[in-house]
């Protein structure tokens, strides 16, 4: 079913000095991720994914009146509120149409709340997971191409079950994303009938984790469950963990998913588990090719969510016939769910096509597009074991 957006959110809506009028030759999109930072290994093959939606958008040469799309890009820095919301605003004065991200819950909250409400900005974040972003007021203009963690903390409990662990340490980043996190799946362990033995933050970018490793080895537990980041916290979290002896299994989700963290941590991490969103569909074994022949792995983290969130901002505005957010934010929702016609990667301008000729589409895109509730993806994940040094992908669920 189409989702219509509430009236009063774009009468509430001011346009803003920053957006030009609905025809243009260019639109530019933001693209707002952490290049630096505790997922940094994660997000260049991202912002990849998004330009590729962008490229293939160009070349149609069918979005509004022939626009080039451009790319424009920045730090988040995935932790830092300060340093994401300056950059935000910073793409807001260079002229921004929409956003792709933020990338990290907490800094996506706060560019959300300070950048893109008080200006009337869309923003489509491809990786931003925390539940608690499905509550905050946004006036219509927050979506996201990646589930909630209400619904990430369902899959690791059903994992933890069916693997026969009994008992799990927790530990978590002290941050939106993490908390939420650890919450779901604390909640959702133990409704299965785990026992969680502790529950317990730690800090990104410290040299030294043994005190934080010592209070987790203490509590015990079959598996130490690390939500937290694979670049800086959550890897030192598993390397010292291994290097005490304290736990020689880990429950992996999202945040600790990617090439960076068997690489960095060997054999020592075989048999470590956990799961990423990620979908089998159709559009993603597509998606995978278009990624390859563009020289970026497209199975990597978060990139088909890219791809998606960059392709709903430009088939918006071209549903709206306008590349202004307070008249294409009504149409995200629209473009992303039945009916209409299936889109899949690749078929961008074909989509467009089809909505300047006044058609519907549904835009199934690299992950299976389906968008619900206040806007973000119904979802579905890839469950991960890591074999040899490298995450291999077990199933969906």
């Amino acid at each position: 079913m189409k989702k219509l957006l509430m009236a009063s959110a774009a009468v509430a809506l001011t346009a803003g000095t920053a957006f030009a009028g609905g025809h243009a030759k260019e639109v530019k999109l933001g693209v707002l991720f952490g290049f630096t930072g505790p997922i940094e290994s994660l997000t260049p093959a991202m912002a990849s994914g998004a330009e590729l939606a962008m490229e293939e958008v160009t070349k149609s040469g069918k979005l509004l009146d022939s626009a080039t799309v451009t790319s424009v890009r920045a730090d988040t820095g995935c932790i830092d509120n300060g340093l994401a919301t300056a950059n935000a605003e910073k793409l807001l004065a260079e002229g921004i149409n929409g956003l792709v991200g933020g990338d990290c819950s907490g800094v996506t909250g706060a560019i959300l709340q300070n950048v893109a409400v008080p200006n009337g900005l869309v923003m489509i974040s491809p990786s931003a997971s925390s539940p608690g972003l499905s509550e905050m007021a946004d006036n219509g203009l927050f979506f996201r191409t990646t589930p909630s963690d209400a619904r990430q903390g369902q899959i690791m409990a059903d994992i933890l079950k069916e693997r026969g662990v009994q008992s799990i340490a927790l530990t978590y980043t002290n941050n939106d994303y993490g908390k939420g996190l650890a919450d779901a799946i604390k909640s959702s362990y133990e409704a299965v009938g785990g026992e969680v033995t502790i529950v317990a933050a730690h800090e990104d970018g410290k040299g030294d984790y043994s005190a934080e490793v010592g209070a987790l080895a203490s509590a015990g537990g079959d598996v130490l469950v690390v939500a937290g980041y694979l670049d800086q916290g959550g890897l030192g979290i598993v390397q010292g963990a291994l290097d005490t002896g304290a736990f020689d299994t880990f429950g992996l989700p999202d945040g600790m998913i990617g090439d960076a963290l068997p690489n960095n941590i060997g054999p020592d991490l075989d048999g470590s588990f956990g799961q990423i969103a990620g979908s089998d569909s159709k559009g993603a074994e597509i998606y995978a090719e278009l990624a390859k022949a563009a020289g970026f792995d497209g199975t990597a983290a978060y990139t088909a969510e890219s791809y998606d969130a960059a392709a709903l901002l430009m088939l918006a505005m071209q549903a709206a016939n306008s590349k202004k957010p307070a008249d294409y934010m009504g149409k995200v929702m629209d473009v992303a769910n039945a009916p209409g016609e299936v889109i899949n990667p690749g078929e961008l301008g074909k989509a467009l096509e089809i909505l300047k000729a006044g058609g519907e589409i549904n835009y199934e895109g690299a992950t299976g597009v389906e968008l619900i509730g206040p806007g973000e993806s119904a979802g579905s994940y890839r469950e991960i074991e890591v074999q040899d040094s490298k995450n291999v992908t077990l199933k969906f669920r």
